[in-house]
């Protein structure tokens, strides 16, 4: 396995500032100063949890689980989606792409510690370093809303695909979850920050000012990086124009949403070592059981615009 020079981790006040100005030097930065942590933030794994959700996703999507010959993840970020697949059998060699080198060195090491055949480059998503007719399948996960033109990268996508390959990328906020997301995330950190600060017997409950203040900045990063939610019907038309056919768009995750986002906030804001084994199990669960209900309950009834994921599908004309 190869790829490019390590980055430098720490972004400086006068970097941070530039990229208000310049959205590719944002990604890079957020995505570098996330890439060592992301796993944990996002509770990430690589073993029967992950497997499974990433398989289910990928079907839910895609209508099947391969196997595909050779993968390419788009804007991999830590490999969760291609790696996850390829343990689950839906994919047998796989390639991963990033913008930020310090995402594709994270995927890297973590395909190297799991034994599985990728490699990896650090690339723009609207300039992919591949040939044409490379890939049977370009996946990616929570990758299109950072990408500035979303449609010419989909025309790369079809360009490295092989003939009748195909494209799944999944977990894209909608237009409508993107605005509850952000809501309820900021009421929960506002919340937890400011009453362990001001309740004294609940000060262990609340992080160092100095993680708290990074936190804060990289946040405000994120505002910077994330150019994009969608509509179904819109994101279904972009494919279409950049060229794909048997395109599907699909979502998923509204009650596992509104339950998830405040959660997943919770635990950055609190000390880490405050939240055990228990903690975990109950919020995946529970995660669990509400994702049952959207998938076989509130999809039935609701318009797909309501909830929180998009995933699209398509593929290359034979």
């Amino acid at each position: 396995m190869a790829t490019d020079p390590a980055p430098n981790p720490h972004a400086t006040a006068e970097e941070v500032e530039a990229a208000y100005k310049d959205t590719k030097l944002a990604q890079v930065l957020y995505h570098d100063w996330e890439a060592g942590t992301y796993d944990e933030k996002w509770s990430i794994s690589y073993d029967d949890r992950c497997i499974t959700y990433a398989t289910d996703r990928f079907r839910a999507a895609a209508g099947d689980v391969g196997p595909y010959e050779h993968a390419l993840e788009l804007g991999c970020g830590t490999g969760f989606f291609l790696l996850n697949l390829m343990q689950g059998d839906v994919i047998k060699k796989g390639s991963v792409t990033d913008l930020s080198p310090g995402m594709v060195e994270v995927a890297l090491r973590n395909a190297e510690h799991l034994g599985l055949d990728v490699d990896g480059r650090v690339a723009d998503a609207e300039r992919i370093p591949y040939d044409d007719n490379t890939f049977d399948l370009v996946v990616g996960h929570a990758v299109l809303h950072h990408i500035p033109d979303v449609e010419a990268a989909m025309r790369e996508v079809l360009r490295v695909l092989k003939p009748g390959g195909k494209f799944v990328f999944a977990g894209d906020p909608t237009n409508i979850g993107n605005f509850y997301a952000r809501k309820l995330g900021q009421v929960t950190w506002w919340l937890t920050t400011n009453i362990t600060k001001a309740v004294p017997v609940l000060g262990d409950w609340r992080r160092p000012q100095e993680e708290l203040d990074e936190s804060s900045r990289a946040a405000a990063l994120e505002a910077v990086v994330d150019l994009h939610t969608f509509d179904p019907d819109q994101l279904e038309a972009t494919a279409r124009r950049a060229g794909a056919v048997r395109v599907r768009a699909a979502t998923d995750e509204l009650s596992a949403a509104l339950f998830g986002w405040p959660v997943r906030t919770f635990e950055a804001a609190v000390p880490r070592e405050k939240l055990g084994f228990g903690w975990a199990m109950f919020a995946y669960r529970t995660w669990q059981n509400l994702s049952w209900v959207d998938q076989n309950v509130l999809s039935k009834v609701l318009p797909r615009e309501v909830f929180y994921n998009v995933s699209i599908t398509g593929q290359k004309t034979s």
